[in-house]
């Protein structure tokens, strides 16, 4: 089974790899380019907990929510865009659950970010031979 991760980030991957001039069409509805940052929707003191990952399109952003089970248990569903299907994972401890959200957000950004500086590298190196 592949990490959702690595689809979406080669979609994103896919989708900045296009000419600038193609994007930009793309890019002038209401959705911007830029990523909005990492976005705690609920404190950890409150039932639930989420973040929103990296991305400039929402239908590929990922989203974790942790939500509070029965009997004190927590669950945390990863989505991507608004209107997939969750991968959920627990049970878990209240702390645990924020603590996966926390990790899975982070890590999701350092893959971006990594992405990001890879293709900002090779439309350099392709401006350069021009």
């Amino acid at each position: 089974m592949s990490d959702p991760t690595d689809d979406a980030l080669a979609t994103i991957a896919s989708i900045l790899d296009q000419p600038e001039t193609q994007r930009e069409a793309e890019n002038s509805g209401s959705e911007g380019s830029a990523a909005p940052p990492a976005e705690a929707l609920l404190t950890p003191d409150e039932e639930g907990y989420s973040k929103i990952g990296p991305g400039p399109i929402a239908a590929l952003r990922f989203k974790w929510t942790a939500r509070r089970g029965g009997d004190g248990e927590y669950f945390v569903e990863e989505t991507i865009g608004d209107n997939a299907t969750p991968i959920v994972s627990g049970p878990m401890s209240k702390q645990a659950a924020f603590r996966l959200v926390d990790e899975r957000e982070s890590e999701a950004r350092r893959r971006f970010e990594q992405l990001r500086q890879e293709m900002t590298g090779r439309a350099a190196a392709a401006g350069g031979e021009a």
